[in-house]
Parts: structure tokens; sequence; C-alpha cells
């Protein structure tokens, strides 16, 4: 079967298939800031909050753009998977027609499931493909691209976890250009969390992210199968790294308070992470958790405020913004 055709037909397997739940915390909100995960009742609903606010508009991309089309062929043309398609992300419009992408590894499948995420689930069945780490190089050649975002889903089924695909790919993307700058959205390694920093380590990506991506109260729901303290280990030990500074990402409008968004951002600065984004939440298909609330960019931009002054040297805030979201941005 043309290989293709399977991607294709997956893809729209993933949006035809039936729901299988919806969440909403339907806890007083008044109450729900001292509450904990077992006091927060949840309930199948299936609604978002709200309709969707005015303040968030996005570019849905056009082929026919020159820019656009030349990052598809990039992509496409080298057998690459990026999150900008798979988890539906409401920039790629933008991205792809700044001729930037976010190159995701290690396949398609996720051996995760987590309640906000569009990517496939299941168990790959497959080695990890070092064939990868030249295809995303290659394609890094044809964009010209001087900073390259590389992420990847959850490979819980390889011994390494996926960290040795890792770092041959920045390997392969200094050997075409020394100059390259590499940023790195990493999963949390789950057991094998040691061995995979001290295989990527030696690479010394200048930026390594692993995002949080929610509260510790609302992890149940939204990232099942992940800790809260197992991330920030990751992302502490990412940032005692020589020259690599560490990177994460919360979604908004899933439930949770400001209070815990402050109390985790404090956390982040505890640990030694110097870079966030803070976006909202949107639900990428119908299967997945419903938006609680939209941010004014109002509030957003106080967070981003209350981050710099907590210390952290680079950082955006916004409705559309996400962890790779102008990550080659220089801040001063």
């Amino acid at each position: 079967m043309n290989s293709q055709v399977s991607s294709t037909e997956g893809r729209m397997a993933r949006v035809c298939r039936p729901p299988l739940f919806y969440w909403a915390m339907t806890a007083d909100p008044a109450t729900r800031e001292e509450a904990t995960m077992d006091q927060q009742p949840i309930k199948f609903h299936g609604g978002n909050a709200s309709r969707m606010p005015s303040w968030i508009r996005y570019a849905l991309g056009d082929a026919r753009d020159s820019k656009y089309g030349a990052t598809a062929r990039a992509v496409h043309g080298n057998r690459l998977v990026t999150i900008c398609e798979e988890g539906n992300c409401p920039n790629r419009g933008e991205c792809w027609s700044r001729g930037t992408a976010t190159f995701m590894i290690l396949g398609e499948t996720c051996t995760r499931a987590c309640g906000f995420c569009s990517v496939a689930t299941g168990k790959p069945g497959v080695p990890a493909d070092y064939s990868e780490a030249e295809r995303v190089a290659d394609a890094a050649a044809q964009m010209d691209l001087s900073y390259v975002v590389l992420t990847s889903v959850n490979r819980d089924d390889l011994d390494d976890g996926g960290a040795g695909l890792f770092a041959a790919t920045v390997r392969a993307l200094r050997a075409h250009k020394p100059e390259m700058g590499v940023e790195l959205l990493t999963p949390d390694f789950r057991k094998v969390v040691d061995p995979a920093v001290a295989t990527i380590a030696p690479e010394a990506p200048l930026v390594w992210g692993h995002n949080v991506e929610t509260v510790p109260r609302l992890y149940k729901p939204v990232r099942p199968g992940s800790d809260y303290a197992r991330s920030l280990y990751v992302l502490e030990r990412a940032a005692a790294i020589e020259g690599v500074e560490a990177k994460s990402s919360l979604m908004l409008g899933l439930g949770e308070t400001e209070a815990e968004v402050l109390a985790v951002m404090r956390d982040l600065r505890e640990v030694g992470v110097t870079r966030l984004a803070l976006g909202q939440y949107l639900r990428p298909a119908r299967d997945k958790l419903p938006v609680q609330e939209y941010i004014h960019p109002d509030r957003f931009a106080a967070l981003e405020e209350a981050g710099r002054e907590m210390g952290f040297s680079w950082i955006k805030a916004g409705p559309l913004v996400r962890s790779s979201y102008h990550a080659e941005e220089v801040q001063g």
C-alpha cells in the first residue's frame, strides 16, 4: 500500500472516529483554586465553554503562496512529519508562509493519549528510523533554515525513549550547517530520564524544551501517563547543561486558576527554566477536551509581565502562542 495514502487514511480516521471522552471541570470557580483533583468533579460534556471570541483569528495558509509551497515540498518531499500538521496547529499557515516548520521525529504514532492532543495514539510497533536524521537535515537545507525546532511523539516502547534519534538529528543538522541553531522539544522519557539526558547533553542544543502543559491539578485528564514532578526534573537536568537554555510551555483555558499558573511559573524558574510560552488551549478535535475558558489578551499580557518580573529571559504569551511559535526570535 502506498505509504502516503495510508497516512492520509489514518488522518481521516482520526477525524471521523467517534468521541472517546468529553471532560468538563464543574467545580464552583470561587472554590476551584483550593480544591484538589479528587475534590473536582469531572463530568462528560461535549461542548466548549462558549463560542470562539473575536480575538482568536488565524491564517489558514495558501498552497499557492511560494513560501508556503516550498515549505510543503521540503517537508513532504523528504517524507517528514510535522507537529504543525499532526497537532492541527493554528499557526501553520503563518509559519509555513514564513518558511518555517517544526519537525516531528520518531514517527506519527504516540504511545500516550493526552486529552488535548490530536496526534494519533497507539503502539508504533517499529524501531526508531535513523534515516529521519538526514532527511530532516536535507529539508532544513532546502528551506535555508538557520534555526530548527525538533520535537517528537512519546515513544515509551523504545529502550532509550527516542533520545538517540534526537542526538543523531542534531548531529546531522550541524554536519550540514555547523552554525545551525537547534531547539529541542522532547518528551519526558518516563523511566529513562537520566540515560536520555546523558545521550542528548553532549550535542548541546541551544534550547532544550519540555512542556509541562498545564497545572498539576489537571494532569489526570490533560496528561494521563505523565507526572508534573518528572517534567520538572527533566527541565532541571536540561537547565544544568552548560550553554543550554531550558524552556517550557503551558496551555490556558482548561480550568486552571491564575494563582495556579503563577505557581507553575515559579516552579519553572526554581528549576532553572529561562524561556516560557503561554497560549490558549484550542480544541483540536471533537474527541478532545473542551475549552473551559477563552483567556483575554489583556490577561496574557499581565502574565507575560509577571514572567519577566520572575526572571524569564524569553517569554511569549498570547492566544495563539505555541511552544515553537517564533522560537528563533531574539529577546533582549
